[in-house]
């Protein structure tokens, strides 16, 4: 059976650079880095007070005051992120079939503040003062629920939660929902707001990471040899991905085409990467083979790149093992320099980036590259924004507990 091809017509975004597409792209373009000091919550005792934070948004803007209340930042997040998405494909009325659209929106973490604010409640007054929506209000498939509620969804709905792999495990999941005809319009992609005492504090004791408190604007320095960890960051990316038919016959923009994805397993270790590159190198061989293409198809890697001392070269070396030579030829740059890492949202939000730039036809810089790891020798672009002829590009991510995951999109062409 011929496989279905999944189109880009819809994307939203909430971004430490900006609230939308368009605040977010213009910051990319210009270089701008969103770290900044933690205002969410006193972190002046904490070894880490610094953090890539959403700056711009209201949720009253989104929603009813009363759910703004209820529900987690990251819920916030997502259904701001999916209006923007939905609106920009074109369905703001509707005009849609609600049993053959579907939604998947993961979190890494999901609502940990509100985990917190109820122990709170708990310790100091009991039980019976404990919300009777907090547990709706914090799960991680809450998001995908309420989304669905929102705009009468009834097709597939589900969640995805594999730590940093989730925006793009829940993009591609989605695709292959399309691709089998389960359903011919998906809202997916990954929400995440998890800058509070706990996720914070438990990063900053596993040494993850950047403890530049003093310069928060460059502690996001992937492949540099003096990075020290990566910037927490916030947000949400959300897509609608539809059945190319179904909207080519409703005259839908199209931003691009997700071609290929790819998912694997170090098996290695619950938290660092297996020192081979092994299973990144997999899982781009195997977004590669299910796109349909070879290596000297790809123009451009969005990398993982976070900033950890060790992550960073076994990235770099697993593209030189997937790429060979080639690797020293094809441009490859983190936009966690600038957005910071978002987590379970971070799939999500570099797939925008990297769409925009096969609409625009410019990759984006790595910033605060300013003395390269020698362990870390490719073209990061770190002279700014590079304009080319790009058709198909790949974007990684990858998790604790070993996994990995890649998407590839391609320039739309009929």
């Amino acid at each position: 059976m011929e496989r279905r091809r999944v189109v880009v017509t819809g994307m939203g975004v909430v971004s430490p650079l900006g609230t939308g597409l368009d605040k977010t792209w213009d910051a990319i373009l210009k270089g701008k880095s969103a770290g900044g000091m933690i205002t969410l919550f006193d972190a002046s005792e904490f070894a880490v007070r610094i953090a890539a934070e959403v700056t711009d948004f209201d949720p009253a803007d989104w929603m009813e005051a009363k759910d703004a209340r209820r529900f987690a930042r990251f819920v916030q997040f997502a259904h701001a992120a999916s209006t923007m998405a939905i609106e920009q494909a074109g369905f703001k009325d509707g005009g849609y079939d609600p049993l053959r659209t579907g939604v998947l929106v993961g979190s890494g973490i999901g609502g940990l503040e509100k985990i917190e604010e109820q122990k709170e409640k708990l310790m100091e007054f009991g039980p019976r003062k404990m919300s009777p929506f907090f547990i709706p209000s914090e799960i991680i498939n809450i998001a995908s629920g309420y989304i669905s509620m929102q705009f009468n969804l009834k097709g597939p709905n589900s969640a995805v939660v594999t730590a940093c792999s989730t925006g793009n495990h829940a993009l591609g999941d989605a695709m292959n929902i399309i691709r089998r005809g389960d359903a011919d319009i998906m809202v997916c992609g990954g929400s995440e707001a998890c800058v509070s005492p706990l996720a914070v504090g438990g990063f900053a004791a596993m040494h993850a990471t950047s403890r530049r408190n003093d310069d928060p604007a460059t502690a996001s320095r992937p492949f540099d040899v003096s990075r020290d960890g990566f910037l927490m960051g916030e947000g949400a990316g959300i897509f609608v991905l539809e059945e190319l038919e179904h909207a080519k016959k409703r005259g839908a923009k199209i931003y691009a085409e997700i071609v290929g994805y790819g998912m694997t397993s170090d098996a290695f270790h619950y938290t660092a990467p297996d020192e081979t590159g092994d299973g990144p190198a997999r899982v781009m061989k195997t977004a590669i083979a299910d796109a349909g293409i070879t290596i000297d198809d790809i123009d451009y890697v969005n990398a993982h790149g976070t900033a950890t001392p060790v992550g960073d070269p076994i990235e770099v070396k697993a593209i030189k093992t997937v790429f060979g030579e080639r690797a020293y030829k094809i441009p490859v740059s983190s936009t966690k320099s600038m957005t910071g890492h978002l987590l379970g949202a971070a799939g999500g939000l570099e797939s925008a980036i990297s769409v925009l730039s096969l609409v625009h036809q410019v990759i984006p810089q790595t910033i605060n590259l300013n003395d390269p790891d020698p362990l870390c020798d490719l073209d990061f672009v770190p002279e700014g924004p590079r304009k080319g002829k790009y058709d198909y590009i790949l974007t990684n991510s990858f998790g604790f507990g070993g996994t990995n995951s890649c998407l590839i999109y391609k320039k739309y062409s009929q």
